[in-house]
């Protein structure tokens, strides 16, 4: 039978993994990390996570940073699934994960992505400038208003 409290530690060794592209969130917040299993009185771990894009380049080091961080708590036998059904969506972030990439300067997704806003001074009136930005999952944007360059994380 597997002990509620061991899982809950599991995950909170795992909310320390963090996003490699965006370390102010960790992979938990930021919704890659899906399941945790506890497969047998060893601690033997099953971890099923769902890569931002299915070509994500960051998966690799998704996959390292967690087998890291699991082997440094003394779980040595990991095995890491990646489950690409359902895709992964920015509707897996939360309201303070959101908070927390404004707070960085990274504007959070809006749906369709039909309003932006500028980060530093709060304004809508933004326009994007590419729509490649640091990191496939985001774009640049200016503000109109106060004519700060600043990333957008994509919606998907």
């Amino acid at each position: 039978m597997v002990n509620p409290e061991h899982t809950a530690q599991i995950w909170s060794i795992l909310e320390q993994v963090p996003d490699p592209e965006i370390p102010i969130i960790n992979l938990v917040e930021l919704g890659v990390i899906r399941e945790v299993e506890i497969l047998n009185d060893q601690n033997d771990l099953k971890i099923t996570i769902t890569p931002t894009y299915t070509g994500c380049p960051a998966k690799k080091l998704f996959e390292d940073l967690i087998l890291e961080k699991l082997h440094e708590n003394g779980y040595p036998k990991v095995e890491i699934i990646s489950k690409l059904n359902p895709a992964w969506t920015t509707e897996w972030l939360s309201e303070k994960t959101k908070e927390k990439l404004m707070k960085e300067g990274i504007s959070p997704p809006t749906i369709g992505d039909r309003i932006v806003q500028c980060p530093l001074c709060k304004s809508e009136n933004t326009k994007m400038v590419s729509a490649f930005g640091s990191t496939p999952c985001q774009s640049l944007y200016t503000c109109n208003e106060c004519k700060e360059p600043f990333n957008y994380f994509k919606c998907h």
